[in-house]
């Protein structure tokens, strides 16, 4: 059988616990975050989570798989979808959700590994697009909710407005490599919520022309 028959971390031995995935992928993100995505290891995670490297290595295979394995762990985690009546306000919850999460080292330095996985090895790649793919549609409910309530164009572009206004957070996070603070996030929000409301994300490229009369205030 081809040793890439399956995707990293989804065969499970006989006999093999959550405690024991768990111990892995809890090691795996602690080295990330103290050594980096550049020197992390089957050994080095073996030596921290007390689990021997030639299981890691029949189970996961390579670090690119203990991070697809992290990811999917991760994936898991709730997102709770705002709906205060506002687009403005959503955008901002969503926005700061994101921010905060980030601002944790660790969290961090799983995006950044996340990513340089992704970059080396294809169900990593694979992983990584479903997983935001997922997000994004999950957080443009808010786009369609605002839509109904007539705050936006009917042809608006549910999910381009959602990466618009995230994509500042992960340039500053994955590119720029400066760290995020608290204002950052109502910026990307607030600049998301204004371009929505002037019809720029609308399929049809036509402006909605009223969004400066009836615009929240700042």
């Amino acid at each position: 059988m081809n040793d890439r028959s399956h995707s990293p971390g989804s065969v499970r031995p006989g006999g093999r616990t959550a405690r024991t995935r768990e111990a892995v992928l809890s090691a795996a993100l602690d080295e990330l975050a103290e050594k980096g995505y550049a020197a992390l290891s089957v050994e080095g995670v073996a030596q921290r989570s007390g689990v021997h490297p030639a299981t890691i290595r029949r189970r996961w295979r390579t670090v690119e798989g203990i991070m697809c394995d992290a990811l999917t762990q991760d994936s898991g985690r709730a997102i709770v979808i705002p709906d205060t009546g506002s687009l403005r306000q959503d955008l901002r919850q969503i926005a700061q959700s994101i921010g905060g999460y980030y601002m944790v080292a660790r969290n961090k330095a799983f995006l950044g590994g996340i990513v340089s996985a992704a970059g080396r090895d294809s169900f990593a790649e694979d992983a990584l697009r479903d997983t935001l793919s997922v997000r994004l549609r999950l957080a443009s409910e808010i786009v369609h909710q605002a839509i109904k309530r007539g705050e936006l164009p009917p042809d608006t572009d549910a999910e381009e407005v959602i990466a618009y206004m995230a994509a500042p957070l992960y340039y500053r996070l994955l590119v720029s490599r400066r760290p995020l603070d608290d204002r950052l996030p109502l910026v990307c929000a607030d600049a998301a919520y204004h371009a929505a409301r002037a019809g720029v994300f609308s399929l049809s490229g036509e402006s909605a022309g009223a969004a400066s009369e009836t615009d929240e205030p700042a």
